[in-house]
């Protein structure tokens, strides 16, 4: 991919800001200028950045119908009532499920869970779903990481005598179910402070108000801290304030001691003995939750996230992996057929957007395939599939782009549609799908500034090879957990050289292992740069170029750093 740099030379101000912050806290002033482009500006602000603590959590009672959910869940208990946690089928609703199950059921017996096949049921709420939970004697169900917009779906349960609780975090519609109450910090009358949880991070607040309310020790809750960590990533919610907060001592949970079903995953990833990041959930850990909902029935995954026992639990991993490896296969085809629909329509019209539908594609990748599109052609992007006379598909966006307004704005062709600034899912008729995409792509091409559609590589700070120290990497690693709005520091070095042995490396060639020096030190720096061995002549030439990269450990070379370079370029 072809970036445009860009680059701010901080001004004096933020150089003498940086000092003085770097003074106090004994750290580089490279990292002191990180901290204020974070809004990180006071020593105080600084240590509570780097060690979030679990007693900085917001009250949960400040969220809007916390303290009716929990008097509902207690009347429930009191009164022996069947319960029933309902969520999504991806990695957020399903993790969601987990934590709530997994932290009722030490008090309360007569609970279950429900996930709805994606291929029967559909997104949400379904009316199959709630028929289960009548012919077994459900009063009242939680529902995760999705409800919000299901009026007719929870006024028939609500009309055969069963209760909802809706612990939701995509955006509400002006009109809301008639739930008995609601948790969402985006509905416009929740004064919440924080409006970024994501959809387990909203279930672990009612979980965290039901303890408070029923004096359990809140320590009870911290066993389930790893499964917010995991949908926090694999959601691509920002990692600021609360979120970091979770997604902090969540990931420290998944380093040591982890639920036996996050266990049994990290085995078959082959990931023991090494450091989790929030990348090795993202690309790791997260695809293969999502497999069974993608390919059969997302509560195969639950099953695994509750597992006691580890050996069941490698069994059950070692299945979602299969279907993952299945996945894959589906995925890159399909994505292979998407980029010749692409290549093809380019030649005729550069649009502003992307908007593909065919009646073959398998409903439960679409997702994935609109993300890579969205990555490759750095568009906003809708990937449509047929289910009968409907289309279902899935969007996908770019930094600094509402893809739910654009969505939201064909809401007449539309019979259902929910998410976020960044994804949304939308079913239509299938007879809607030309007009929805002409309409679609009108809406992007007004609404779309020309800079949101180029591919930006955001330079953090321009150092020198001296300046990357032991302790610069050592107080860099404080800054993780990294996500949206804390994203991994980007830097960049100029005039850098080949020191005579770098290499084109990998099954087809396709990477560079590289060896570098620059003229301001001796210094020798390793580096790997994936996908970029277009490259490799111009650096084997001799001549100087820029790089742009982030820090890492060379976990091949203990106590030593490797820059992963996201971009070359040529001086001349």
């Amino acid at each position: 991919m072809h970036f445009k740099w860009n680059y701010e030379e901080p001004t004096p101000e933020l150089e003498k800001s940086a000092k003085e912050l770097a003074d106090k806290l004994s750290i580089s002033p490279i990292l002191a200028k990180l901290l204020i482009h974070r809004g990180i500006t006071t020593e105080s602000a600084a240590k509570r950045f780097f060690r979030p603590q679990l007693s900085d959590l917001i009250n949960p009672f400040l969220m809007k119908d916390m303290d009716i959910a929990v008097d509902r869940l207690n009347d429930a208990m009191g009164r022996k009532e069947r319960i029933m946690v309902y969520g999504d089928y991806d990695v957020d609703g399903c993790t969601a499920v987990a934590l709530v199950y997994k932290f009722l059921q030490q008090f309360y017996s007569n609970i279950d869970y429900y996930i709805p096949d994606r291929y029967d049921e559909g997104y949400g709420v379904s009316k199959k779903g709630i028929d289960f939970a009548h012919e077994t004697g459900v009063k009242l169900i939680i529902i995760l990481d999705c409800g919000i917009k299901a009026i007719q779906e929870i006024e028939y349960a609500k009309n055969l005598g069963i209760d909802f609780i809706i612990c939701d975090h995509h955006v509400p519609d002006d009109v809301m179910p008639p739930a008995v109450a609601i948790l969402n910090p985006k509905r416009p009358d929740d004064p919440f402070p924080f409006k970024h949880l994501c959809g387990c991070g909203v279930g672990f607040k009612f979980m965290q108000a039901f303890a408070k309310n029923n004096n359990i020790p809140f320590s009870r809750l911290i066993p389930l801290l790893d499964f917010c960590a995991v949908s926090i990533a694999a959601d691509i919610v920002p990692v600021v304030d609360e979120n970091r907060i979770l997604a902090f001592h969540g990931l420290k949970l998944l380093n040591t001691n982890p639920s036996i079903g996050l266990k049994a995953i990290i085995d078959i990833c082959g990931l023991n003995g090494r450091e989790l990041s929030m990348s090795d959930i993202v690309f790791k850990l997260g695809p293969r939750i999502n497999a069974s909902g993608r390919m059969e029935n997302g509560k195969e995954s639950v099953d695994l996230l509750v597992e006691r026992d580890f050996g069941q639990a490698l069994k059950m991993a070692k299945h979602i992996n299969e279907y993952n490896e299945q996945r894959k296969d589906i995925d890159k085809q399909m994505t292979e057929e998407a980029n010749l629909i692409v290549s093809r329509l380019e030649t005729q019209k550069h649009n502003s957007s992307i908007v593909l539908y065919d009646e073959g594609w398998k409903k439960g990748v679409i997702g994935i395939v609109a993300s890579r599109l969205t990555e490759i052609y750095f568009r906003p992007t809708v990937v449509l599939t047929r289910d009968g006379d409907l289309a279902t598909g899935s969007a996908r966006s770019v930094t600094g782009f509402d893809v739910y307004s654009a969505i939201k704005s064909c809401r007449d062709l539309l019979i259902n549609f929910g998410g976020h600034t960044y994804a949304c899912g939308l079913t239509m008729k299938w007879e809607n799908v030309k007009e929805f995409r002409d309409r679609f792509h009108q809406y992007v091409a007004e609404h779309i500034a020309p800079e949101q559609t180029e591919a930006m590589l955001n330079i953090d700070a321009m150092i020198d090879f001296k300046d990357i120290t032991k302790q610069l990497h050592s107080d860099l690693k404080k800054f993780s957990p990294f996500g949206p709005c804390n994203s991994k520091p980007v830097f960049c070095t100029q005039n850098v050289y080949d020191y005579g042995t770098s290499k084109v490396v990998g099954r087809e060639q396709e990477h560079i292992k590289l060896e570098l020096v620059d003229s301001k030190s001796s210094t020798v720096m390793n580096g790997i740069a994936f996908g970029q061995s277009a490259a490799a002549r111009y650096i084997k030439s001799r001549r100087s170029f820029d790089i742009a990269y982030t820090i890492e450990d060379n976990i091949f070379k203990k106590n030593q750093v490797q820059l992963q370079i996201e971009a070359i370029r040529p001086n001349d």
